[in-house]
């Protein structure tokens, strides 16, 4: 669904969000959710989220937490591809 676009004399109107649709957003990323996702969901854009992140509502805890949440992931990728290449090489010949 496109928005609608404002015609060259129309002024742009900016939406405004109130502190409960920011806070619940902020939620959403604390629980894992991609920014990506979270802005699809919500009908903003992504800066607009990083934007809000930086704001009181969002901690250093949290933006730690949000470190941390992304490199378990990445460790749990390599793991699952070392479980994979001992799989391989341990096959016998």
């Amino acid at each position: 669904m496109k928005k609608p676009q404002a015609t060259s004399g129309e002024p742009r109107t900016r939406r405004k969000y109130d502190e409960e649709f920011k806070k619940r957003a902020l939620q959403m990323l604390r629980d894992g959710h991609s920014g990506a996702s979270v802005a699809r969901q919500l009908g903003v854009s992504v800066g607009l989220l990083y934007k809000w992140k930086q704001g009181p509502g969002w901690s250093e805890d949290d933006a730690e937490v949000e470190r941390l949440r992304r490199r378990l992931k990445e460790v749990e990728m390599e793991r699952d591809i070392l479980k994979k290449v001992v799989t391989i090489f341990s096959r016998p010949t």
